[in-house]
């Protein structure tokens, strides 16, 4: 029995990078190209018209840009995965990207090897982001994290859970589902989290489902955002 087919589609202003790009994917097995967009109105629309699976979008784009255009179709189409094209891996258009809904990122420059990969990763739920990202993800979310935090000499109601009561989580979170957010929050995959806390892989997956639905978090890296803002980090014990 064949593996199934990914559709996909490809948002690029630029007609050489979105040619070669849907050239790319023409030669990669278990791969289908349903459409090519110029910007991300284009894209939003074509969305509608196909429902792919993936959506490999340009950041960089006129009318709609990319940020704008991965929000809207993650609000319309939530099965739609978005994987970001990016000209340098320090884009600052990333980060708001991955907020909007975006679930991995791909420099222009990639090979077919790391686009399968990519497309993989997003269809499989995991989020298609290298070591180099996450660190930078995580710097950003804790410089947000130290602006924003209270004078030490101000009142102020526990975040960070540690071995707090489950009471004093948000959202109604376990202590459990917060070991397992600040786990995500250091970048462990689910096997690594099963090993760390001494479960079945199949548990990680039931309390990522519970602690995804609480917190209403799309992705890993919007869970990786909320453990930040909400100081849950350090709850393993």
């Amino acid at each position: 029995m064949s593996a199934a087919v990914t559709r996909v589609l490809v948002a690029d202003d630029q007609t050489v990078v979105r040619e070669g790009i849907v050239m790319l994917l023409g030669l990669l097995p278990g791969i289908e190209v349903v459409g090519a967009a110029a910007d991300g109105e284009e894209a939003v629309a074509l969305v509608e018209r196909h429902h792919p699976d993936v959506v490999l979008m340009d950041l960089r784009m006129p009318r709609v840009d990319g940020v704008e255009a991965t929000r809207r179709i993650r609000a319309a189409h939530p099965e739609t995965e978005v994987v970001v094209l990016t000209t340098y891996a320090d884009d600052e258009s990333l980060f708001p990207a991955l907020q909007a809904g975006a679930r991995g990122y791909l420099t222009k420059d990639a090979g077919g090897e790391e686009i399968a990969k990519a497309i993989a990763d997003v269809r499989s739920g995991a989020a298609g982001l290298s070591p180099q990202v996450q660190l930078r993800l995580l710097e950003r979310l804790s410089e947000a994290s130290a602006k924003s935090a209270p004078n030490p000499g101000a009142p102020s109601a526990p975040t960070a859970p540690g071995a707090a009561r489950a009471g004093e989580l948000p959202d109604g979170l376990t202590v459990r589902e917060a070991e397992v957010l600040a786990l995500i929050a250091e970048g462990l995959s689910n096997a690594e989290i099963a090993q760390r806390l001494f479960v079945s892989q199949a548990t990680v997956k039931t309390h990522i489902n519970n602690l995804f639905a609480k917190t209403a978090v799309r992705d890993r890296a919007q869970a990786v955002a909320y453990a930040f803002r909400h100081g849950i980090t350090g709850t393993q014990q």
